[in-house]
């Protein structure tokens, strides 16, 4: 199973390295999926991950007070609003579909509402 959750590690990393720069692929939950899979299969790449100088300080403040930067909370909610315009406007998709992607979409924006934006010292 090591070696299934380090090729995910990867996997996940590589979205999310991509996702840095395409808006689609949402870069922070992709390398907390990463970081996870790292824990169990290699300490080394956990640690690399989780103090990269680019993409560590979100995880570490993830990690240890559940924040989500506001800056991160803003294109979430802008692209999860694109997306339900694009899904309503522009595309013929059955109302089940919708319904689902409506609801999921509602149920992920207040996930991300709910989170602090800054640590609690700050």
């Amino acid at each position: 199973m090591r070696a299934v959750f380090f090729g995910l590690g990867w996997l996940f990393f590589s979205l999310g390295f991509i996702g840095a720069f395409v808006p689609v692929l949402p870069t922070t939950p992709l390398m907390l999926l990463a970081l996870w899979c790292f824990a169990r299969s290699s300490q080394r790449f956990h640690d690399w991950l989780y103090s990269h100088a680019l993409f560590g300080p979100p995880l570490q403040q993830w990690r240890e007070h559940r924040v989500i930067p506001m800056a991160a909370k803003v294109v979430a909610l802008v692209f999860m609003a694109g997306s339900l315009v694009y899904l309503f406007v522009f595309l013929d998709s059955p109302a089940w579909a919708r319904t689902a992607m409506s609801v999921g979409m509602a149920a992920g924006c207040l996930f991300i509402l709910t989170k602090p934006s800054l640590p609690p010292h700050e």
